[in-house]
């Protein structure tokens, strides 16, 4: 299965989590930091696709930015899943493909009773919407709260947890209410 990671951070030199998740992968598995490669938002549509085709399981890593992906992401979804390619009644290209976030919130309260009520799987349901649209398959997400609090321990944990996860052959699809 080939893997791809769309790394989606605006300060990813900076960055501590999303830098320590990215580096643990196994090599065979593709990164590919979208800010760097995009510093102006100019999106190569043909290479992203091209990506995406050769592709089983595409990843979109991101820090949370208001309760979503950053800004390139966001872009990103907008020109390069495109009517006729991604979706619409030609649009298959990404059919049965897997599609994961990888999501790194600062903070770690979310769910009900805490000062977000929502769970941070309810905040990706976006994401989920987008890939019922181009045929993927959502698989469950590989959240990391807490991000800027996150100990040193923990960080190390969860980079090998990303790592191993990422590894399976097949990831549980997320249902529309779980």
């Amino acid at each position: 299965m080939k893997t791809t990671v769309f790394l989606f951070h605006p300060n990813f030199a900076n960055s501590r989590v999303n830098k320590a998740l990215a580096a643990g992968l196994p090599g065979d598995i593709e990164v590919r930091d979208m800010y760097a490669l995009y510093p102006d938002f100019q999106i190569d549509v043909a290479k992203e696709q091209a990506v995406m085709e050769e592709s089983d399981r595409i990843v979109l890593q991101t820090p949370m930015y208001w309760y979503s992906g950053t800004p390139l992401l966001k872009k990103w979804e907008d020109d390069v899943l495109t009517y006729g390619w991604a979706y619409g009644s030609d649009g298959n290209a990404l059919h049965g493909k897997e599609l994961l976030v990888a999501i790194t919130p600062g903070a770690d309260n979310y769910g009900a009773g805490k000062f977000v009520p929502y769970t941070v799987y309810e905040l990706l349901r976006p994401f989920q919407a987008m890939g019922n649209l181009i045929g993927t398959k959502f698989v469950t997400p590989f959240v990391t709260t807490g991000a800027s609090s996150i100990s040193d321990e923990d960080l190390a944990k969860r980079v090998k947890e990303y790592a191993d996860y990422l590894s399976q052959d097949e990831l549980k699809v997320l249902g529309a209410f779980e």
